[in-house]
């Protein structure tokens, strides 16, 4: 058994192939060091900063599922924060915060489709709306009419040349297609927005919900600083009670 990820000596510790104590503490983020171990390669710039805006956007939505879970656990249990944390990380689903897998996943059909990009949005629309299927990555019950980070994210991404960006041109197009077939307009969402720049980023769709849950770890631990001062769980336990 072997792994390429770490390894040690007596006196060294590393990660991949870098020497921890010499090339990546105080000389690399914690975004660039994980882009470099997830991944394998150095990022550059521009997955740099699409990955860093990625995991503020995800990193906090108010009382989401995840958090009441976590928060719900850690009334149970206040000695154990890892154990309220991995309650609400394993509420990042197909439902809340991990979607953009499912977008992403539509996005590498269109590019793969040889009917074109207008005419494979059309056919998968078109399905999803006979179907009754939700479109991943469209609409949103908070932000209407259109999600405010969405936008944000497509400029931080366009305005590096290492980005590609066909699968937000892809995405654009797709939403144009949603709002025609159903008859109103169906934001972007984040998840959605977020799938685009990740592919561009040259971020796997097997891969994306794992930044949803690093991302999302940070917030849990925001929720449980702030249940510690001023706890909600039992409140929300006496509310179902009642």
């Amino acid at each position: 058994m072997e792994t390429k990820l770490s390894t040690h000596s007596l006196d060294a510790l590393f990660l991949r192939d870098k020497n921890l104590v010499d090339d990546v503490i105080g000389k690399m983020s914690f975004t660039d060091a994980m882009f470099y171990h997830i991944v394998g390669t150095l990022p550059t710039c521009g997955q740099t900063a699409v990955l860093d805006a990625v995991l503020v956007t995800l990193m906090e939505h108010g009382l989401t599922p995840s958090a009441i879970s976590a928060r719900l656990t850690f009334l149970s249990a206040p000695e154990a924060m890892q154990s309220a944390i991995a309650a609400g990380l394993l509420n990042v689903g197909s439902q809340f915060i991990g979607t953009m897998e499912n977008t992403a996943t539509i996005l590498a059909r269109i590019h793969a489709d040889p009917a074109g990009v207008e005419a494979s949005c059309q056919q998968i629309v078109q399905q999803h709306k006979d179907t009754g299927k939700h479109m991943p990555g469209f609409g949103h019950h908070l932000h209407r009419p259109d999600d405010p980070r969405s936008p944000k994210l497509f400029a931080i991404a366009a305005a590096f040349d290492d980005i590609d960006q066909r699968p937000i041109s892809t995405i654009k197009t797709l939403g144009s297609v949603v709002d025609e077939i159903y008859g109103k307009h169906l934001t972007i969402n984040a998840t959605g927005a977020i799938a685009a720049v990740l592919m561009g980023a040259g971020i796997p769709a097997r891969i994306m919900r794992g930044f949803a849950v690093i991302s999302r770890a940070a917030g849990l631990v925001a929720h449980l600083m702030e249940e510690q001062e001023t706890p909600t769980g039992r409140a929300i336990w006496d509310m179902v009670d009642n």
